[in-house]
């Protein structure tokens, strides 16, 4: 399929072309052939251990646990290449694993839960899960009700509550679990858990049906009297919340270039396809109308690029750039959007029916205006910036 190819940003070396190349090959030979029947079963572990084995899911981990050790910006080639092989599903399911998960078990697990937890996850012999979302607290993580109370007589927590909308949930090896540890300590009074998944008192209670992302799995999760070691904190008691808030910007500018990545796939599918289409005598793409819908799209698509890259830059050099990244989050999520819908619209009819991708696309990309911060929430935080 032909592709209008973004002009290169400074930050991407020679390294990360050839990583691209290489990604961009093992995508067009074992992703894209099975995405529109990854849509009726998930996605198969086998793809993740397959990567693994590739070394594709470390790239940025140290060598020292299996990684490649490379930088920040191989994630964003990571995100990208596998957002233009066309599954949403997949790419939110693999980017909850290497740039949710093991991003934090690297930066505040011992070095016992970094041997323990980071070969596999690396390998693809383990996929992993992060528990934030309850029925009752999603944006405001302060409503998380999920309690771990320590057990001074064994030295180990027992956790009770529930988590919902969890990507990963039902193929997870091993849970981040967020929850609180001292109800009345505020924003101090939150703790993560490292938990494995086949632990006593984890129930996957419901395989969630959603309007798009079907290929990956998204659960409703219990905890009965979950008990765990008190060595299974991940970073230190009390400091959940700044931990999660840590792990969430890098996450957001990672969400920002997939998420703009799916929607050039759209761009890409919808030229070709305008460039072959008929109507009127002529060619879809040469009417006025289209052809400047194209020019808008582009454009749009090229200067939100740069804006993440030059955030991402800024984040990779040691700058805790939240306003920024909140907004490239905002703006690459918002400009998705309006992408899918301008790309289903040149289609007709023909972009919404499921034989044509950017019908699987509108309905993927509508998550990342919710996941990873809402716009409402992108909004206020930027707006508090400013002092408002």
């Amino acid at each position: 399929m032909p592709t209008a190819t973004p002009s290169p940003s400074r930050i991407f070396t020679d390294d990360h072309d050839a990583l691209r190349e290489s990604l961009r090959a093992f995508m067009d030979r074992e992703v894209r052939p099975h995405v529109e029947a990854w849509e009726e079963t998930t996605f198969p572990d086998a793809i993740v251990q397959r990567m693994g084995e590739l070394g594709f899911l470390g790239l940025s981990m140290p060598e020292e646990y299996g990684g490649q050790g490379g930088d920040y910006f191989c994630n964003l080639v990571l995100a990208e290449e596998v957002a233009r092989a066309g599954s949403g599903g997949f790419l939110m399911g693999l980017s909850v694993h290497t740039d949710m998960v093991m991003p934090p078990l690297l930066e505040f697990g011992t070095e016992e839960q970094k041997r323990r937890y980071l070969p596999p996850g690396i390998a693809g012999q383990s996929i992993y899960a992060l528990g934030i979302t309850e029925p009752d607290a999603g944006s405001d993580v302060a409503a998380i009700k999920t309690r771990a109370v320590h057990d001074a007589a064994t030295d180990e927590y027992v956790i009770n509550g529930s988590k919902t909308y969890i990507t990963n949930g039902h193929r997870a090896d091993m849970i981040v679990l967020v929850t609180k540890t001292d109800p009345t300590a505020g924003y101090g009074g939150f703790t993560l858990f490292l938990v494995p998944m086949d632990t006593p008192g984890v129930i996957r209670e419901q395989k969630l049906q959603k309007m798009g992302m079907h290929a990956s799995d998204t659960a409703l999760l219990a905890f009965q009297d979950v008990r765990v070691p008190a060595a299974a904190v991940l970073g230190e008691v009390g400091k959940g919340f700044q931990h999660i808030m840590w792990e969430l910007q890098a996450e957001r500018c990672i969400a920002a270039a997939g998420c703009l990545a799916y929607a050039q796939y759209a761009f890409d599918t919808t030229l070709a396809y305008a460039k072959e289409r008929s109507t009127f005598g002529r060619k879809l793409g040469t009417h006025q109308a289209i052809r400047h819908k194209f020019a808008q799209m582009a454009t749009e698509l090229e200067a939100t690029r740069k804006l993440i890259y030059a955030t991402a830059a800024d984040y990779a050099a040691g700058a805790y750039n939240v306003r920024e990244i909140s907004m490239a989050k905002l703006k690459a999520t918002q400009v998705a959007w309006e992408v899918a819908d301008q790309c289903v619209q040149i289609h007709g009819g023909a972009g919404y029916m499921k034989e044509y991708s950017v019908e699987r696309v509108m309905r993927d990309i509508r998550l990342y205006r919710i996941g990873a911060g809402a716009d409402e929430i992108m909004l206020d935080v930027i707006g508090k910036s400013y002092g408002l």
